[in-house]
C-alpha cells in the first residue's frame, strides 16, 4: 500500500502484446528485434494473422456462448506456459516486453556512444550502469542505508518519531500516514495536499484480518521474511522486531477502510483548513511532521479516510518507540532492497514475488534496470522522447485521433438516444463529452530533467537524486496552478488512462500497436481492440465515480436525482453479476470494488461497436475466413485480454486491483451485448446466456 506523490489516475488498463514471430516471454536480441520490425514494415501486413487476429489461438471445441474467452484463446491457454519470472503473461505483457527491448536498445546505444558528461544521454546510461553493477552493490551490502538506519536507532522521543515519519517518503521508508499532491477536486486548476492512512506491506487489509487458511500461511511467511531481512541488516533481535512490525501493520489494517470505500470519491473528499485539521486531529504534532517533510506552508488539505486517522494517532502515541523503530527499520530495508546487494534484493523478492504472487524467479536484471531508469518519476520521459523519435510513426497518431472522434460521435449518439437520462442531465453529459481532451502518443512539452545529477558508481545516490527531484517538484506544487500538459505515463508505457480532474483521456505511444491498433488490420479488429480501449477510457468519465466530476473536472453532482437512481439501478445489476464470479475457489470478484472498470469495459465495448457500425455507413462488412465483421470485432476484444495468471497473483489482484481478471473482461462483458448474441448465435441453453432484461446497457 505504498503511495507515491504523483497525479492520481483513474481507469488504467493492465496488460500488453508482442512482436510478430516472437514467443511471448522469450527474450529477443536488439539486432533481431530491428530485423523483425523492418520485415513487418516492408510487408505492410497485419502483425497477427492475415487480418489482425491470430485464429490459431482459438479452441473450436468450445461453443462461443459457453465460454467466449476460451473459444477465442483456448488453444493458447492450453499450450502457453507462464515464464518463470512472471506472475502473469499474455497479450499486454508481450507488448510490454517489446517496449522494454526497444528501450534497452536505446540505452545500450547511448552507453556505447560515450555521451558528454552532464548530458541526458550520460545520465540515462550511467543510471542504468549503476543498477547493473552488482559487483559493487554486493560489496556495499547495507552500507548505503547505514546512516538512515542509525538515524532510526537514535529515536528517543515521540517528537523524534514524528520527525522520522515526516522524512519517510523522501528517505524511501514508510509511515502510518502518507501524503500526496494532486489537483483539487473542487478547483482542478490548483494543486492540493492530501493525507491518508497507509503503511501496509501486504496487498490488502484482508491479508491481515481474514481467517482464510491461505492468508494465515502468508502471515506466517511474512514474519519469516521480516526476520530474514532484519537479520541481513545485522539485527540480533530480528524475531521480536518482526513481531512488532506485524503488530503495528495488523493494527493499522483494522482501521484501513475496505477497498470499495477507498475508491468512493464522495467518502474520500473531506477538505478542511489546516487550522481545522490540527484541531480535529490534535493528538499528533502535524506542524513538526510537515516541517520534517519539507512542507512549510499548508493552508488547507484533503483527508482521505477521516475515521481512520484518530485510531492510528492513538497507536502512534501508545505503542512503544522500540516497536515503531522496528517498523521503520524494516520498511527502509524492504523499500530500498532493489538498490542494495543481490542477497537483500533476492530475499525481498522471495516474499513479494514468490510467496505473494507465485513467481519462481526474478526478471532478468536488465529488465529491472530498464524499468527503474524508464519509470515515470525517473528518467522515463527523457527516454520516451528518444523512443517516439525512433519507433512511433506519426501516421498512427492521426489515425488514432480519427478513431477517438468516431468513438466520441458514438457516445454522443448513445447519450441522445438512451431512455434513462432526462434532458437536463443529457445536456450536461454531452457538454462533458465534448470537453474530453485526448492526449495521444507523447507530450507536446517534454519535462526538463537536467537538474538531476547521476554518477556511474552510485546507484543509491542516483535513486536519491531522482527521488529528491520529483519529491521537491511535488511539494512545491501545493497551492500552485496545475500543469495540464503533464502526462501521468511515459510514451513507452503500454497502458491508457482517464484523468477526471482534467477530463482527459490519454493513450501512450506504446499501446498503439497490435493487437490494440494495427493500420494494416481489418477495420473490425481496430474497432474491437483499440476502439474498445478508447471507449473504456471515455466510459470512465461516466462511471460510478468519474460521473461525479463535470466537464471542467470539478467534483459536483450534475445529475438529477431520478437519473442518478436509474443509473445506480443499472450499476447494481452489474455489481451482482460480477459478485457471482469465483476465479479462485472461495475468492470472488468484488463487484463494488471493480465497478468502475466493469462499467468501462461494458460501456466501452458498446461505444466501440456503435462506432464500428457508423464507420460501415450502412454497409455490411465482407466475410473473411468465414467470419462476419461483427464476429471479428468481438474476437479482437477477446484477443486483447488473452492472458494467464498464477493463482497466488490472482488472489492478490482480487484483493487489491480494481480491474476484473482477464477472463471476465471478456465473458463478463460480451454477455451484456445483444450484437454478440446475434453474431455467434448464442441461445438460452448456452452458459453465458443472459435474458435480455438482465443485460446491462448503460452507454
Amino acid at each position: 500500500m505504498k503511495h507515491s506523490v504523483m497525479l492520481l489516475l483513474a481507469g488504467s488498463l493492465l496488460y500488453a502484446c508482442g512482436p510478430a514471430g516472437q514467443q511471448e516471454g522469450q527474450s529477443v536480441e536488439p539486432a533481431e528485434l530491428e530485423e523483425q520490425e523492418t520485415a513487418t514494415v516492408a510487408a505492410a501486413m497485419p502483425e497477427l494473422g492475415s487480418w489482425g487476429v491470430d485464429l490459431s489461438a482459438r479452441d473450436l471445441s468450445v461453443e462461443p456462448g459457453d465460454d467466449f474467452f476460451r473459444y477465442a484463446n483456448g488453444h493458447w491457454l492450453d499450450n502457453f506456459e507462464i515464464p518463470a519470472d512472471r506472475s502473469n503473461h499474455g497479450a499486454f505483457n508481450a507488448l510490454r516486453d517489446r517496449s522494454d527491448e526497444r528501450v534497452r536498445l536505446i540505452i545500450e546505444e547511448l552507453i556505447s556512444s560515450e555521451p558528454v558528461a552532464g548530458s541526458m544521454e550520460q545520465k540515462i546510461g550511467d543510471y542504468y550502469r549503476s543498477f547493473m553493477d552488482t559487483e559493487t552493490l554486493n560489496e556495499l551490502g547495507t552500507s548505503p542505508v547505514a546512516a538512515l538506519l542509525s538515524r532510526i536507532d537514535s529515536i528517543q522521543t515521540r517528537a523524534d518519531l514524528v520527525d522520522a515519519f515526516g522524512r519517510s517518503e523522501l528517505e524511501g521508508s514508510s509511515s502510518p500516514f502518507g501524503f500526496g499532491v494532486s489537483p483539487d477536486r473542487i478547483n482542478p486548476d490548483r494543486y492540493q495536499l492530501g493525507i491518508f492512512v497507509g503503511g501496509l506491506s501486504l496487498p490488502d487489509r484482508d491479508y491481515y484480518l481474514e481467517a482464510d487458511e491461505r492468508f494465515a500461511s502468508i502471515r506466517n511467511q511474512f514474519r519469516d521474511h521480516v526476520i530474514a531481512m532484519l537479520t541481513l541488516a545485522g539485527r540480533e533481535d530480528s524475531a521480536a522486531m518482526a513481531d512488532a512490525v506485524i503488530e503495528i501493520e495488523t493494527g493499522i489494517a483494522t482501521h484501513v477502510w475496505p477497498r470499495a470505500q477507498r475508491r468512493n470519491r464522495d467518502l474520500t473528499h473531506n477538505p478542511m483548513s489546516y487550522e481545522q485539521f490540527i484541531e480535529t486531529y490534535a493528538d499528533f504534532d502535524w506542524q513538526a511532521y510537515f516541517m520534517a517533510a519539507g512542507i512549510d506552508r499548508v493552508e488547507e488539505l484533503n483527508v482521505a479516510y477521516p475515521s481512520a486517522m484518530q485510531p492510528v494517532i492513538a497507536m502512534v502515541n501508545s505503542i512503544p518507540l522500540e516497536k515503531w523503530k522496528s517498523f521503520l527499520t524494516y520498511k527502509l530495508l524492504t523499500n530500498n532492497a532493489s538498490l542494495l546487494s543481490e542477497v537483500i534484493d533476492d530475499t525481498n523478492f522471495q516474499f513479494y514475488g514468490t510467496v505473494l504472487n507465485g513467481i519462481p524467479q526474478q526478471r532478468d536484471r536488465w529488465e529491472r534496470g530498464v524499468a527503474r531508469v524508464g519509470a515515470l518519476n525517473s528518467l522515463g520521459e527523457a527516454l520516451g522522447k528518444l523512443y517516439v523519435e525512433r519507433y512511433f510513426p506519426e501516421s498512427a497518431k492521426q489515425q488514432m485521433e480519427e478513431l477517438v472522434e468516431n468513438l466520441r460521435m458514438a457516445l454522443a449518439e448513445s447519450i441522445v438516444e438512451n431512455d434513462w437520462m432526462d434532458a437536463a442531465t443529457k445536456a450536461e453529459a454531452s457538454r462533458k463529452l465534448n470537453s474530453f481532451r485526448p492526449k495521444i502518443a507523447y507530450p507536446d512539452v517534454w519535462e526538463d530533467l537536467s537538474a538531476i545529477a547521476i554518477k556511474r558508481e552510485d546507484l543509491f545516490g542516483n535513486a536519491r537524486q531522482v527521488r529528491e527531484y520529483f519529491y521537491q517538484k511535488s511539494i512545491n506544487r501545493i497551492g500552485a496552478m496545475t500543469d495540464r500538459e503533464e502526462w501521468g505515463m511515459t510514451p513507452q508505457t503500454v497502458n491508457a488512462y482517464y484523468n477526471s480532474s482534467f477530463n482527459e483521456i490519454v493513450f501512450p505511444a506504446a499501446i498503439l500497436q497490435a493487437p490494440f491498433f494495427d493500420p494494416a488490420a481489418d477495420m473490425a479488429v481496430n474497432y474491437g481492440a483499440i476502439g474498445g480501449v478508447i471507449g473504456h477510457e471515455m466510459g470512465h468519465g461516466f462511471d460510478d465515480q468519474g460521473s461525479k466530476s463535470d466537464y471542467q473536472g470539478v467534483q459536483r453532482n450534475w445529475w438529477t436525482d431520478s437519473v442518478r437512481a436509474a443509473f445506480e439501478e443499472k450499476t447494481e445489476q452489474l455489481v451482482a453479476q460480477y459478485n457471482a464470479y469465483e476465479p479462485v475457489t472461495g475468492h470472488f470478484i468484488d463487484g463494488s470494488f471493480t465497478l468502475g472498470e466493469n462499467i468501462g469495459d461494458v460501456g466501452g465495448l458498446s461505444m466501440a461497436y456503435r462506432a464500428y457500425r457508423i464507420a460501415l455507413d450502412g454497409k455490411e462488412a465482407p466475410l473473411i475466413d468465414g467470419l462476419t465483421g461483427d464476429q471479428r470485432f468481438f474476437l479482437a476484444w477477446a484477443q486483447v485480454w488473452q492472458s494467464k495468471i498464477r493463482e497466488d497473483a490472482l488472489v492478490s489482484r482480487l484483493k487489491s486491483d480494481p480491474h476484473s481478471p482477464a477472463e471476465y473482461r471478456v465473458n463478463g462483458v460480451v454477455r451484456n451485448h445483444d450484437a454478440w448474441y446475434e453474431a455467434f448465435a448464442v441461445k438460452e441453453d448456452h452458459a453465458l446466456y443472459l435474458a435480455p432484461e438482465l443485460r446491462v446497457r448503460i452507454w
